[in-house]
């Protein structure tokens, strides 16, 4: 009966399951932070909303994780891109590499800023070393600045936005550029005439992905920067709120307040791809 029922498509009902899933992990949670907002402990309804454009302490943390995120976002792209070009072709040294890539990512951002407290530390190795073969004279400071959190997202971030890159690109059909060669086109004319192009969706939704996971840092601002300084973040006024200040409703605005930095920097990354390429969302092949 391929399904049907008296006339009625019973496959309907497959999605039941994920609709229930959304509901509860994603439009309730949501739903409850968006009125929990609107009750806060003192003053009217958008109190909050106006405490945290008020305190220069609050409202600069927004400066703070762009400053850290957008770099971080931009730079992962500018090194993965070139590496997942040279590495489209299917190869025993692509998968190796692709399976490296992977364990950073298994690890966790609270591993890995440990490993780096370990290595980058005054006494770490990384110190030892350069003071052994006496190119420094004393040990260099490398932790608790925003340079170890920018760091620390490069090592998580990066095997992230090559693998989404190496995806897209592996899925480009190579006939196109052999096609490019027969016309006399050079390996850069290629990669800029041709594989670029096809790449620009994937490149916006890679940037997409990548910013949001980088602007939500928290270990790593804490563990490796300066929670009360450079590298206070806005996750961490959300924390402070929450967790010291038992003030949830504050807690939930700057989430919310956080939720829609990264939309407006999402909707200008989409705005700016729609604006810059028209085209094919792909070039599969077949």
């Amino acid at each position: 009966m391929n399904g049907a029922v008296a006339g009625r498509d019973l496959r309907v009902l497959l999605l039941i399951p994920a609709l229930l899933a959304v509901l509860l992990l994603f439009i309730y949670p949501f739903g409850y932070g968006v009125i929990l907002s609107l009750k806060p402990a003192e003053g009217g309804w958008a109190a909050n909303y106006a405490r945290f454009f008020s305190e220069p302490r609050l409202y600069q943390t927004i400066g703070t994780t762009l400053l850290i995120s957008l770099p971080v976002t931009i730079f992962n792209l500018l090194i993965a891109l070139p590496m997942a070009y040279l590495l489209r072709v299917p190869s025993t040294k692509q998968r190796l590499i692709a399976a490296a890539l992977v364990i950073p990512m298994t690890l966790g951002t609270v591993l890995v800023a440990q490993g780096m407290l370990t290595y980058l530390s005054p006494n770490g190795w990384f110190n030892r070393t350069l003071l052994g073969f006496g190119l420094i004279s004393q040990p260099l400071q490398l932790l608790h600045g925003p340079l170890a959190v920018i760091l620390s997202l490069v090592i998580t971030g990066f095997p992230f936005a090559f693998l989404m890159l190496l995806s897209y690109v592996t899925g480009i059909d190579p006939s196109l550029g052999r096609a490019a060669a027969t016309l006399g086109a050079s390996p850069s004319a290629q990669f800029k005439r041709v594989y670029l192009p096809l790449l620009v969706p994937g490149l916006v939704t890679t940037f997409c992905l990548v910013f949001v996971q980088a602007f939500a840092v928290f270990p790593s601002a804490v563990l490796l920067g300066s929670p009360a300084g450079s590298t206070r973040v806005i996750s961490l006024a959300a924390y402070e709120a929450a967790y010291e200040d038992f003030n949830y409703s504050m807690a939930s605005s700057i989430a919310l307040i956080m939720g829609a930095v990264q939309l407006v920097v999402v909707l200008l990354a989409l705005a700016i791809r729609r604006a810059a390429y028209c085209g094919p969302a792909s070039g599969g092949k077949g």
